[in-house]
Parts: structure tokens; sequence; C-alpha cells
């Protein structure tokens, strides 16, 4: 109730200027402890433990200044990011645009981040300070890399100390060329060059795909990610296509994302499940907003769910609304955990 009351004050601030001044105000106001989750949502994946299946997507936090924060909001885990080796300002200004009317924002942000460098001692005092909470670091390459597949490795080497998971990302497509490394070919360079990376960290590694992709791309992504051995997919990110929308931005150009993205992440989860036989855990991402989508991505094939354009209309407390409404859910059924419903269609 309080949101809602707060929300067209919110609204009528600049997109990118509200979100600074939510990451200003997460970083100032005092938090108490983390909520306890229903056991019933504790579930492991990857070797990672965590307290509920409910994670805040990469975008929220790109610098890395508030996952304590958001597991004391009641996400089982955060993931922060998109990191670059090299600090990059993003694409001009606006590049952030709500679709009030259809629960979606647009945006065409361009991995703008103060760099991994930079980044770094701050994640390492946020490890201490997220307990029991998980923390992912999603990685990129810099715009103008003359070496793509370089500015990954370089990634993995600076921030897997310092990840509980790390997240390939090639699925922007606000970074000109980014989404190519998805075919077959490229994404196998690149999948080794990471892994051989990775050799000396222990830390999982997922891959953040696209949901504009073709049946075959879908197969031969499962190919190549069960051939290097990594440890899950997240699925997906902002589309490019534009389904029926209403709002005044609807025509802007980059990435959407929320309420019209549902369908299609569903879809492309299903796709990956039946691609990979349950063989590769899933991480569903797109259109969430309620616990029943929440139990639907995870009853489609999803170990983990992810979230953030929701947030931006239903308010801070949503994390604790979906963990409380799956646990509900999960009970009702006879499931005596997460784990036992993915998949269970």
């Amino acid at each position: 109730m309080l949101y809602d009351l707060a929300r067209p004050f919110i609204f009528a601030l600049e997109a990118e200027k509200a979100h600074g001044l939510t990451i200003a105000g997460l970083k100032a106001l005092p938090m108490g402890p983390a909520p306890k989750s229903d056991p019933v949502l504790n579930t492991t994946v990857a070797g990672l433990e965590f307290a509920n299946p409910i994670g805040m997507a990469p975008g929220f936090d790109k610098n890395g200044e508030v996952p304590d924060a958001l597991i004391r909001m009641g996400f089982g885990y955060a993931e922060v990011g998109t990191l670059t080796p090299r600090a990059q300002p993003g694409n001009p200004k606006p590049r952030i645009f709500r679709l009030p009317e259809d629960k979606a924002v647009i945006n065409r942000l361009g991995f703008n981040n103060e760099g991994q460098e930079k980044a770094a001692p701050r994640l390492k005092r946020m490890r201490v300070r997220m307990g029991k909470g998980v923390l992912g670091i999603n990685i990129g390459a810099n715009k103008d890399s003359d070496d793509r597949i370089a500015d990954y490795v370089i990634g993995v080497e600076n921030m897997a100390p310092l990840a509980d998971y790390l997240t390939v990302n090639i699925s922007s497509p606000n970074t000109p060329g980014l989404r190519a490394l998805q075919d077959k070919g490229a994404l196998e360079e690149l999948l080794a060059a990471v892994m051989q990376a990775r050799a000396s960290h222990k830390v999982p590694v997922f891959l953040k795909v696209a949901p504009d992709l073709a049946p075959a791309d879908i197969d031969d992504i499962v190919d190549v990610t069960m051939k290097q051995k990594i440890d899950a997919l997240i699925v997906s990110n902002t589309t490019i296509t534009r389904p029926n929308l209403q709002s005044a931005n609807k025509d802007e150009t980059g990435g959407l994302s929320g309420a019209p993205l549902k369908d299609l992440a569903l879809q492309r989860l299903k796709d990956f499940r039946k691609a990979s036989g349950g063989k590769i855990p899933l991480i569903g991402v797109g259109g969430i907003a309620h616990a029943n989508d929440a139990y639907e991505r995870i009853r489609a094939g999803a170990s983990l769910i992810q979230l953030y354009t929701a947030m931006i209309y239903e308010g801070p407390t949503m994390a604790r609304a979906i963990s409380c409404g799956l646990a509900k859910r999960l009970k009702r059924d006879g499931f005596a955990s997460v784990s036992d419903a993915v998949g269970a269609r």
C-alpha cells in the first residue's frame, strides 16, 4: 500500500534518475536481517545452497552496490552487473523507458558500469555482509573491445574469486554484435576459453541467452553448453520483438522486459528443457511478477527464477510475497521441495 502511494511520485521522475535514487536509498537506509525462508523453498543448484529460488536479475545493481540489501529484502540470491573489464558510460541518455500500461520497460543502456576493478573491493566486502545469500556476478565485453572473448576471460580472472557463481552474458541486444556470440562456432570458442580460465577456480559458470532464438539455435546452444560443462543456463534476457504494446514509449529501440515478455520467455524455457532433456539446470527470467508466475516457471523446468522489471510496478516487498505464495503452492500440491517441482508440469 505504501508503494502504491509512492509510485506516482517515483514515476514522475525520469526513469534512470529514479533508479539511481533507489540504489542510493538502499545504501543509506538501515535494514534488518534477511527474512527466514520457509524450508520448502531451500534448494541446491550447481552445488550452491539457496534459501529460496527467487533472485534479483542483473541490471538492477550494475556496480555491485547493494546485493546485501537485496538479500534483506527477501531475495535468495542477487546477480550484479553486467560488469566489463573497463568502465564504460553506455549509450546516450535517455535510455530507459517505462511502459506503464504494459507493465514493461524498454532499455538500451549498453553495459554502463564502473568497471571490474572498481567493483572488486566493494564486492569483497559484500560477500561478508550477505550472510547466506548467494552472489552472482554477470560479466560482459566492452563495446569497443578488439577481442571480446579476451574480455570474458579477463572477467573470469577478475571476478571468480569474489563470486558464488559467474554469468557469461552474451544476450544483451544493446551492444552491437554481442548476440553473434550465440552462434555455435563463436559460442564454442568463447566457452572453451572461459572454462579454461575458470580451471583454477571452483566457481560455477552460467550462460545467459536471449529469447529471440530459432529452434536450431537452441539445439546448438545446448550442445555446446553441455560439451563445455556449463553449470546452468539463464533463459532469458530482454527481447527485440514487439508484441501488442499500448504505452507511448512502445516504439523506442532497445530490449523489452516485463509482462509482455512472459509468454515468450516461458516458451523458451520449455524449449531449452526439452532440448536438454533436463540435464542442465535452467534459470527462468522474463515477465515474472507473482507467485503463480514463479510456480509456473518452476514446473516448466526452472530450478531458480529471477525478476527485476516487475518490482518497478509491484514494489520492494514482492520477493517476500512471491516466496510466501510459492511455498503455499508447493505444499498444496504435495511437493517437499522446489527441486521436486522442477519440470513437473
